[in-house]
């Protein structure tokens, strides 16, 4: 593949199974078992679920959603789609409903690949998914299906032979589009956001030149490939690096370090809420006999920053960054405790008021980032011009995010502008919890708002649903109710029965008083727990 465009991910795969066709570049553990891809495996693989692809139908420029866990399989689908020239639709497998039917429309998906623990959310979802022509499950074909939808089974695909002459990738030029990432939808439906072979083409050079990746290095991540932060800080730096990550189908803090000293990792990455999860384990003599060196953070709370680098005896590399684009970043030993970094070579960051104007320095304001060299790039939003025209104006990309910056332009992140809810990581929709809870019948009105985490970390809220309930002991259903309707990060943390929720004469919610009263007591709170003290 000499000569080829190593920013399009097959045909880096191609170009390394040429230098290194036996390395074990990527491992899968689930359970304490382990399951590895060399180049040459993964290569092949995806050649493989390409004909696959192309069996079902699929041309070049086509989508279709992933709704899987951390599998070797999502890894070579991402291959296989560049090889046919696919789109692919990364989806978190917990989601169902009207959230996931709202995506394969909006995506304009011809078909899923899902798993048996993902298969129910996509059925329910095919009443309101039309354009939905076909269903690959991991392991054998689902049965049962509409008879309008084709089923196949990844087992299949793998089984077949190579396909012979060898597909040659589809994919000619970056700018092409590789993925459609959904936003988590905080203040309205999802928005799919269109990222071109490029960007992650890009950051595969972020492992070295920007995390501090070393040659010899075994990265360490259980965050979904659903998400940014898993492709790009740890899945796209090793692929290109050879650097032999390990990845667990879930995170498990239980496992964490068993998982990292069996197999000899040496970095890690995080996101706010997983920091307190992990130091509330109990202490132990060997805490710091481990092999990580470096941890790559988003989100570490500031109060437990320097004891979390004594206690596990390691560094942390903080940063800020959106599927959009815009980052900063705080290497080991660099700037102030807490602070999320200063802006990433090539880009320009400042702090603006509501009409784009810079604010003093301390001041709170969103944050903006252009490029060095000039404006900064389009940004596409499928399906929503409207919104892609207001992400990137005069230049500047804004992102949404309210943060302060010092004298000497270290970022500090506050919260998510909006009123969003940050939580592991993730911005919870308001809307989608509202209307799983205001479904149940014991429910008579109902607000969602946010409260400073628990755990301390820097932009992140616990989730309160404020209730006004027609049956005063209806708090324990409630829970068990959101369980089985919501994917476990909207769950919310608390529930608030109040007489009323207060309201403007345009019935906005008024969402202070609630505040006031949840932190003066003055309504009745619960947590799964029972009633909250």
């Amino acid at each position: 593949m000499a000569g080829s465009n190593l920013l399009i991910i097959a045909n880096l795969i191609a170009d390394r199974m040429a230098e290194w066709p036996d390395r074990d570049v990527l491992t899968f553990e689930f359970q304490g078992q382990f399951e590895s891809r060399t180049y040459r495996q993964l290569w092949e693989n995806s050649q493989k679920i390409a004909a696959g692809l192309q069996a079902a139908g699929m041309k070049q420029g086509d989508r279709f959603a992933i709704l899987l866990e951390n599998h070797p399989e999502f890894v070579e689908m991402m291959i296989a789609s560049a090889i046919l020239g696919t789109v692919f639709v990364p989806i978190d497998p917990r989601t169902r409903g009207a959230k996931l039917a709202y995506m394969l429309r909006d995506s304009g998906s011809k078909g899923v690949v899902c798993a048996p623990y993902s298969r129910a959310g996509v059925l329910e979802a095919l009443v309101d998914s039309p354009g939905i022509a076909w269903i690959a499950s991991l392991g054998a074909a689902a049965q049962g299906l509409p008879a309008a939808i084709a089923s196949f089974g990844l087992n299949n695909w793998l089984a077949a032979a190579c396909p012979q002459p060898e597909f040659e990738v589809a994919v000619t030029d970056e700018t092409m589009p590789m993925q459609l990432m959904y936003t988590s939808g905080t203040t309205g439906d999802p928005k799919g956001i269109v990222i071109p072979h490029g960007r992650f083409g890009m950051v595969s050079g972020h492992g070295e030149a920007v995390f501090g990746y070393r040659a010899g290095d075994r990265p360490y991540t259980g965050l979904s490939l659903t998400h940014g932060n898993g492709q790009f800080v740890t899945l796209a730096p090793s692929l290109k690096m050879g650097l032999r990550a390990v990845i667990s189908r879930k995170f498990t803090k239980s496992r964490l370090w068993d998982i990292i000293r069996q197999q000899g990792c040496t970095t890690f990455s995080l996101l706010g809420g997983m920091v307190t999860a992990i130091f509330a384990e109990p202490v132990r003599d060997d805490d710091a006999d481990n092999p990580v060196r470096l941890v790559v953070s988003a989100g570490m709370p500031a109060n437990l920053w320097t004891e979390f680098e004594r206690r596990y005896g390691l560094e942390v590399f903080e940063f800020y960054g959106a599927m959009e684009g815009g980052m900063s970043f705080k290497r080991p030993g660099e700037g102030p405790i807490g602070s999320c970094g200063r802006a990433a070579p090539g880009l320009v960051a400042v702090v603006t008021d509501e009409d784009g104007n810079e604010v003093p320095r301390g001041t709170s304001g969103e944050l903006r980032f252009r490029l060095e060299s000039g404006d900064f790039p389009p940004v596409t939003y499928v399906n929503n011009p409207e919104a892609s025209t207001k992400k990137v104006q005069n230049g500047w990309l804004l992102s949404g995010d309210i943060v302060h910056m010092d004298e000497e332009g270290w970022i500090f992140y506050e919260y998510r502008k909006g009123g969003g809810l940050r939580r592991n990581g993730d911005f919870v929709s308001r809307a989608f919890v509202e209307r799983a809870l205001a479904e149940h019948p014991g429910v008579d009105d109902i607000f969602v708002y946010g409260v400073p985490a628990s755990n301390g970390a820097p932009g992140e809220k616990d989730v309160v649903a404020a209730i006004v309930p027609l049956d005063e002991d209806c708090a324990p259903d409630l829970f068990a109710w959101a369980k089985d309707r919501l994917e476990a990060n909207m769950v919310p943390t608390y529930i608030q029965f109040v007489d009323q929720i207060p309201k403007t004469a345009s019935e906005k919610p008024q969402e202070r008083f609630l505040l006031d009263q949840f932190k003066a007591r003055n309504s009745r709170i619960y947590t799964i727990e029972g009633e909250f003290a």
